[in-house]
Parts: structure tokens; C-alpha cells; sequence
């Protein structure tokens, strides 16, 4: 086999699994979408709420719903009490 040969179809082996990859993304895709519009229909049915980050804190559970200074309940300079609040940035002041 010629050096070329070899080359197109390396070249051509890359081009098929790539096409493969694009079919298996289509495929996963419609499986996704039907799982999620059933997760959907679930959370309907039942009621349920936003998604809970967190157990321990009531800031930290959902960070769209946190009050603010409830942090800072005990004192304004007080140490956080709950791992959680470590992993949460604090929020961005607005105005400036």
C-alpha cells in the first residue's frame, strides 16, 4: 500500500467515527429531551419546588430564594457555621 493509501484511509476512518459521533449525539439528544419532558410532567403532577442545593442552611438551599444577611444571624462579624456557605459566592453588589 501506497504512503497515500494509508493516509486516506486514516483520513476516511476519522471522517466515519466522527459521523458516528454526530448520529449518537442525534440519538442521545431525543432521549434527553423525552426524559426531561417526563421529569417535567413529574414535578407538575406532584408540585414540587426548585431544586435544594443544600440541606443545611436555610441560605443555602436555593440561592434565588437566600435572604441575604440570614448568614449573618447570630452576629454581623460571626464565622459561617455550615460548610455549604464556603462553596457559595458571595453576591455581586449592585450599583457600582
Amino acid at each position: 500500500m501506497r504512503p497515500s493509501g494509508a493516509l486516506f484511509l486514516f483520513f476516511g476512518t476519522g471522517c466515519l467515527l466522527f459521523s458516528l459521533t454526530l448520529v449518537d449525539t442525534h440519538v442521545q439528544h431525543e432521549e434527553a429531551r423525552n426524559e426531561l419532558l417526563q421529569r417535567a410532567q413529574l414535578v407538575a403532577d406532584h408540585g414540587l419546588t426548585d431544586l435544594s442545593l443544600f440541606t443545611e442552611a436555610r441560605y443555602t438551599r436555593h440561592i434565588s430564594q437566600a435572604d441575604l444577611h440570614s448568614a449573618f444571624q447570630d452576629h454581623p462579624v460571626s464565622l459561617e457555621h455550615f460548610p455549604s456557605g464556603s462553596y457559595l459566592l458571595p453576591p455581586q453588589r449592585q450599583g457600582r
